[in-house]
């Protein structure tokens, strides 16, 4: 008789637990069982031929030869899952750098002469080393992502010293020196306000993202370090050349710049003293393997100075992380997010939260036409010094019309800075016009009209030099007074126009009284040039 408690259920779950004991009292797993199975199979099996690898075994064949049937794969579901015996964490960021290391390594004579360079500027490596330790991690963390080498993690060594305001000669700028245009096609965005080539994770976000493009291109991590550093259509020609000439296709066998011949064996260096500091009279360091910065969202516009002073940070430390920001105020609709030491973001959130005043001193302001700084000056109540300080306007320039800057904030025009103009202003500007003051002898049939026409002015600028209606016809030899640029060369009218008696002597050069349409064609003129 059957038992009332006994089920047919709970009797398989009996014999499963019973036979589960069982193999837990074997000596080998069922792991381990499959790799003997496996290994005397290949023992007793036919040998694979020493002329190259031996393909795989389909799925669900089995060994042949073996008398073994087919081998069940392993499902690795997260119940059945083998178990990974875990390496121990790396000590520091430099040994889990050393840890990714994966280039071919390079050893030539370029690469002994930067070891010792480097080696004996233990001060320079040193200060280079502690200026990375604030944005190491992120790059690691980044390249590990996507699977590429660290040793690119040691390029900004190369490129910047880890600088992220360096600027080259030739425009380059940011710790990863993209050039304008080149940053351009890779959205970083450059504007009146802030340059994303400076920025910390968009710079570097760029970089790796064209390196893994020049990776792509030319299968190999040299070639695309040198066509980093001299262009993909420098590197892409030069390996046409050394094709077509039946010479070799690698780093060291192209033709190269001097600065690009020296650009890998440069990284190699680092490398080499960063894989074994101690062996250089190196010292590295010492930089934790965990964040060193967070982000934190902003939703107001704010002065960077008072961020600073919320995140109780320095205002080097805070423009460190924060390089793109060119201007004293951060235009939150541009720029969502700040970058700040990990103990400190929690500070600045705590701290902005309580603060009662006003967040931002400055807003951005449109030129509505083309004009002189102390009339934009005027026009925005900011003082003249402050206008040209802010926006870094020169002396004798003009801005034209379309131009943003950065002018003080009224308490009338307190509103946040919009998207669009926090993320398309520019500042345009253009030479002052020095005029001279001319006199003319009007000929037969000359009016205030046809005269204004002549010379490039407005008709009603000329009338009020004169003192006259808009619609007066001059008498023939009649004085007309008019104020030219120093530059001005004459208009086809005037190139065309009969013989006259030569004007008169320029006397008394004043400015122009302030129309802005009184030398408008002559301006628009000389912007096409100097664009030319």
């Amino acid at each position: 008789m059957t038992p009332s408690w006994f089920h047919p259920r709970l009797a398989w779950l009996l014999l499963a637990f019973m036979a589960m004991l069982s193999g837990c009292a074997s000596l080998e797993s069922p792991s381990t069982e499959r790799r003997s199975a496996v290994d005397a199979a290949a023992a007793h099996g036919p040998k694979p031929s020493t002329g190259g690898e031996s393909a795989p075994n389909a799925p669900g064949q089995g060994l042949q030869g073996s008398g073994i049937g087919p081998v069940k794969p392993l499902s690795l579901n997260p119940i059945e899952r083998p178990p990974v015996v875990s390496l121990r964490p790396p000590e520091d960021l430099w040994e889990r750098i050393r840890r990714g290391f994966a280039m071919p390594d390079l050893d030539n004579e370029l690469v002994t002469d930067r070891i010792q360079w480097y080696s004996a500027r233990p001060d320079y490596i040193l200060r280079m080393t502690e200026r990375s330790q604030r944005y190491l991690f992120h790059i690691v963390e980044e390249l590990e992502r996507r699977n590429m080498p660290t040793e690119i993690a040691l390029l900004p060594f190369i490129e910047s010293a880890f600088n992220p305001q360096a600027v080259s000669s030739a425009k380059a700028a940011g710790m990863w020196q993209f050039m304008p245009q080149t940053g351009k096609s890779f959205d970083l965005r450059q504007n009146a306000f802030r340059d994303d080539r400076r920025d910390v994770l968009e710079s570097t976000r760029a970089a790796l993202d064209y390196l893994q493009r020049l990776y792509n291109m030319f299968g190999d991590w040299q070639l695309a370090l040198a066509a980093y550093n001299w262009g993909e259509g420098s590197v892409s020609r030069a390996l046409a050349r050394n094709k077509a000439a039946g010479m070799g296709l690698s780093y060291s066998d192209l033709n190269m710049p001097q600065e690009t011949r020296f650009y890998v064996p440069k990284l190699q260096a680092v490398k080499n003293l960063i894989a074994n500091p101690e062996a250089y009279g190196i010292r590295l360091p010492r930089i934790e393997n965990h964040p060193y910065f967070q982000s934190v969202p902003i939703s107001r516009d704010i002065d960077v100075a008072l961020a600073a002073k919320l995140a109780e940070i320095s205002l080097e430390d805070f423009r460190a992380l924060n390089p793109s920001m060119t201007k004293p105020v951060i235009l939150a609709a541009g720029t969502p997010q700040v970058l700040l030491p990990w103990d400190n973001a929690a500070v600045f959130e705590r701290n902005l939260a309580s603060y009662q005043g006003r967040l931002a001193s400055w807003t951005a302001w449109v030129a509505p036409s083309t004009m002189s700084v102390a009339e934009a000056a005027r026009r925005t109540g900011t003082p003249e010094s402050e206008l040209r300080r802010v926006n870094g306007i020169p002396p004798k320039m003009l801005i034209k019309a379309g131009s943003t800057l950065l002018v003080t904030r009224s308490e009338a025009k307190d509103a946040d800075v919009p998207e669009a103009v926090a993320d398309h202003g520019q500042v345009a500007l253009a030479p002052e016009v020095t005029l001279r003051r001319a006199v003319i002898h009007a000929r037969r049939g000359d009016s205030v009209e046809s005269l204004a026409k002549r010379y490039g002015v407005a008709a009603a600028t000329l009338a009020h030099w004169n003192n006259v209606g808009i619609k007066t016809q001059f008498r023939p030899g009649q004085a007309v007074t008019l104020l030219l640029p120093t530059r001005a060369t004459p208009n086809r009218s005037q190139a065309a126009a009969p013989a006259r008696k030569a004007p008169a002597k320029a006397t008394n050069i004043r400015p122009a009284p302030s129309t802005p349409k009184a030398t408008s064609t002559q301006s628009r003129n000389r912007a096409r040039a100097s664009k030319a």
